[in-house]
Order: C-alpha cells, then structure tokens, then sequence
C-alpha cells in the first residue's frame, strides 16, 4: 500500500485515480477536506476496496502514527498543501501551520515508522514530497531555466512555506537518513481543477458570462505541465529515484498568462461559440498583485536524462482536453463553486482597481 496525503485535491486526486487505473496496489488517501479537496473528485472509487480514505490533518502526529502503524505503507508519497498565491498574500498563517508545521509533523510520523521496519521493508521505504518551481524564485526573460542547483528565492508566503518544507525533508535524509525524494514542478492545469487558479478561472468566468481577470499586462510566463504527466513523473522518481535526490518536472511549455487565456478564449469560440462576438471580450486588466513573479520556467532534462521521463501531452493538446473536460462537467463545476469560494473570487478579482 501507498500513502498519499491531499489525495482529494486536483493533482493529488488525479494521481490517486491514475495509480489505481494503473495498479492493484492499494492507496490509503489522507486529506483534511478544506475547500480544495474534494471527495467528488474521487466518485468512481466510491465503491473500489483499493481505495481507502480517512479524512484527517498532516498536523495530527497521532493520528499519523497509528494509520502508518495500522497499514503499513511502501511509500508516503505528500501532496497536501496551501497552494494559492493569491490566499497567502491575505491569508499567510495557514500557510505555515500546513506547509511547515504539517510537512514537519508528517515527517516526524513517518520516520518513527520507518525507524521500526526491518531489512528489506526498511531500505525500500520511501517518502516522497511534491513541491513546486516557486521556491526558485523569478527569472529574467533570458535567463537560464530553473535547474536542481538553482539557489531558492521564494518571493511569496506560499513559496517561502514549500521551500521551508523542501528544506525540512532535505533534513530528514542528511540527519536521520530517511530515504526521502523531492519533485519541484511547475504550474499545473487539467481536470478536477480548482477554479481559482489561472486556466479553470477563466473557463468558469468565460462560460458565465462574466470578466476575465488578468494581471497587469498579463505577460507573466509560466511553463505548464498537463497533470496526467506529472502524475506519470511522480510514478517514476517513486519507482526509481534516488534517495536524497531533487528532480524538477516540466512541460518544456513557456507561456505568457496573456497568451494563455487567448488561446482559452478561442478554443471555446471553437466549442462553445457565443451567440456574438468572442471571449476575448470579456478579459480585463486589472492591478498586478503584489510580488509577482515575472518568470517561471522547469530545465526538466535530469530526470529525462536519469528516468526517462518526458511529458507526453503539447501545452495544445493538454489544453483542449482540459476545455472539453469542464464543458463535459458542469456539474462538478457547480458543485465546487460554494458561497466561500463565490465571497473569495469577489474580494480577490471584483473589486480590484482596473490597471
């Protein structure tokens, strides 16, 4: 059995359904439920054994141990996160109490169980924590790609919380031995998406009718990786990373976020035509946020080099998958958008200033 925490958020929930469309091996999916996690995400396990799910908190070293104690997982393999921008700039303490102290309670609970195990069951243990190309910091548009070596210069409560917790698990392994792996990624997009974030946003106002909020000039660039691929990433460092290692996963797909929602634009003038005119009418610049990082971009070409690993969906296809999937969806669309999701969306884009 594996041991997947945040197993009902967007990438976590798409693992979970990838690994179990995969393998027999059973998941034991471990998620606190706040408003990003989301057991409709899992609905066609409802009645699959493989599937096991406990709703509790990273932060909760008891009820840690006694579930790794009880099942005795292969790998622990850490999705659970804050992971909104956007909700740590107003909002930066829950950021800490689940990125820090959480992936530090996990870590404690995990390795009083692996320092019970034995021979074989103790040297193929592994705890592997998924982070995000944000702890690097920005880059200038002809800088080099963000590599393993780059030094961290998280510029976000968000980024400083993942980069404090990468720096936690990187402890783990060099004082303690625990046989730990790190996955740095960048942005991600695809089904069971959160609509707060970029791409799902705009679909989700696209579809309603209403603004299309962008940030400044909107020519922020993000390299973006299709989820299924990152799913696919994650199998293979688990499988065959080596311990102590860091492995970036990307895209190889730069895009500016002005680029981004056009072509999101034209792919539902293409769907899901307007009875007049385009989507595109509907963007609206509005004020930067604060600290925006000018530049992501993923040098994925170690774990290429090492695993074999390369992602198999275009940023073209990836997104017209993602279009035809929310289009096909809209009852989990509706059913994700509650009242503090709608009071969110209102204080964070609405009444923002137009740039």
């Amino acid at each position: 059995m594996i041991f997947v925490t945040g197993g009902a958020g967007f990438i976590g929930a798409n693992f979970v359904l990838d690994w179990l469309a995969q393998s027999d091996e059973p998941v034991l999916n471990y998620d606190k439920l706040t408003y990003a996690g989301n057991l409709n995400n899992l609905a066609s396990l409802k009645n699959d054994s493989r599937h096991v799910f406990v709703q509790g908190d990273i932060n909760d070293n008891a009820q840690l141990c006694a579930l790794f104690f009880e099942y005795q997982p292969r790998a622990i393999v850490h999705f659970a996160a804050e992971s909104h921008v956007d909700r740590s700039i107003l909002g930066p303490a829950a950021f800490v109490t689940t990125n820090v102290n959480g992936t530090f309670a996990l870590l404690e609970a995990a390795r009083t169980y692996w320092q019970s195990l034995e021979g074989d069951e103790k040297s193929a243990f592994r705890f592997l924590h998924v982070s995000t190309d944000e702890v690097y910091g920005t880059l200038g548009a002809d800088d080099a790609p963000f590599s393993e070596t780059k030094a961290y210069a998280p510029n976000s409560p968000y980024s400083a919380t993942k980069a404090a917790s990468d720096h936690l698990v990187r402890a783990y392994h060099h004082t303690y031995g625990m046989p730990v792996l790190t996955t740095n990624c960048s942005n991600n997009y695809g089904p069971y998406h959160f609509p707060e974030k970029l791409i799902p946003l705009m679909i989700t106002n696209a579809r309603a009718g209403k603004e299309l909020p962008v940030y400044g000039d909107g020519l922020q660039v993000r390299d973006w990786l299709y989820v299924t691929d990152h799913c696919s990433a994650i199998r293979r460092v688990l499988e065959s990373g080596k311990p102590g290692e860091t492995y970036n996963i990307g895209g190889w797909n730069e895009q500016t976020n002005l680029s981004v929602v056009h072509t999101l634009c034209e792919l539902l003038d293409e769907l899901q035509a307007k009875p007049e005119g385009s989507y595109k009418d509907q963007i609206r610049h509005i004020t930067d946020r604060p600290g925006h990082d000018r530049r992501y971009a993923i040098d994925a070409r170690k774990i290429e080099k090492e695993l074999g690993w390369t992602p198999q969906e275009t940023f073209e296809t990836g997104l017209k998958k993602t279009v035809a999937w929310y289009l096909a969806n809209d009852s989990w669309t509706k059913q994700v958008q509650s009242g503090e999701y709608l009071q969110w969306v209102a204080l964070q884009y609405n009444e923002e200033e137009q740039a």
